[in-house]
């Protein structure tokens, strides 16, 4: 049996998670998603991913596939706020390098870096579908679009007032 070290609560978590998913390795990325979104850094560590691969009777290499191949998940640790900016053509268009270049300016970081206190990661995306109010990005699951300068700046700040209340 292989020896864990992450604590017992969270595999704890992980198996109500399972349980809730029937124990069905058809619902994988489901299992993955919702595991992860109770991790902090938001990723899958290698031990999770093991742990997963057998109670759910699975390789781990199909896990891992799964990891890797799906941008929303992720193995290795992010902030605690992932930004997500979509270069899809249409944001391409709507000049998404822009809101790139604010972005990188207001935290201090480059496209595919953490903050160093750890608060935001900033990572480019697929189309999210929300080409109506491009050019978007995400934050966590919420979307938002239409940016401009004073837009970005706000909500930047206002995740920046939420994390130290």
């Amino acid at each position: 049996m292989e020896k864990f070290t992450t604590k017992r609560s969270l595999f704890d978590k992980i198996d109500s998670i399972l349980e809730k998913h029937n124990w069905n390795k058809n619902n994988l990325l489901a299992i993955l998603l919702e595991s992860q979104s109770n991790i902090p850094q938001n990723y899958i560590p290698e031990e999770v991913a093991k742990y997963i691969s057998i109670k759910l009777n699975i390789p781990s290499s199909k896990v891992y596939d799964v990891i890797t191949f799906f941008s929303a998940l992720n193995d290795k640790p992010k902030g605690k706020h992932v930004i997500q900016l979509c270069k899809s053509t249409t944001c391409r268009l709507n000049k998404y390098q822009k809101i790139r270049e604010i972005l990188e300016r207001e935290l201090g970081i480059k496209m595919g870096e953490t903050t160093g206190d750890g608060e935001f990661s900033l990572e480019y995306t697929a189309c999210f579908g929300a080409c109506d109010i491009s050019p978007a990005f995400r934050i966590d699951d919420k979307v938002y679009g239409n940016l401009n300068e004073t837009k970005i700046i706000e909500i930047i700040n206002s995740y920046r007032r939420i994390n130290h209340e």
